[in-house]
């Protein structure tokens, strides 16, 4: 048995409609959005009363997708947003932009800072670090070469 194909990555959120405004203005897709609540949600996720809302984010190839999480019970722990590159765990969602000087300036008016610089990869690739909504962690990677 093999894997068939990665299906999402899910983001717990604290503000649903900015991270959905923040994944649009980078380039997303809203596919749709559902209130998640009763004892499957439980059972799968292993918390007790569950009630959250789903964004799901498609991007425009339609291959790769986030699920954006706003749990409303149990709250979200922590806030995320002090934890740097390195913090065990998760560490980014990386995107292919055509324009990383662009896609930085619309993320920036969404609250989004740059971690470090934009970098040159062996005149092959410029990258990038931005903290999003809820700490969350975009890399982003412009082919040049």
């Amino acid at each position: 048995m093999t894997i068939v194909r990665m299906d999402n990555v899910a983001i717990v959120v604290g503000d649903l409609d900015a991270a959905v405004a923040f994944f649009t203005d980078l380039g997303m897709e809203l596919e749709g959005r559902a209130q998640i609540a009763g004892p499957w949600a439980d059972l799968t996720v292993g918390l007790e009363g569950i009630r959250s809302e789903i964004a799901m984010m498609r991007t425009p190839d339609g291959h790769s997708k986030v699920e954006l999480t706003r749990y409303h019970a149990p709250p979200a722990v922590g806030d995320g947003a002090g934890d740097p590159p390195n913090t065990l765990g998760l560490h980014r969602v990386m995107f292919a932009v055509d324009d990383i000087d662009a896609t930085i300036e619309r993320m920036r008016a969404h609250g989004a800072e740059l971690l470090g610089e934009v970098a040159e990869y062996e005149g092959v690739y410029r990258l990038c670090y931005l903290r999003g909504p809820a700490g969350i962690v975009v890399a982003l990677a412009e082919q040049t070469g």
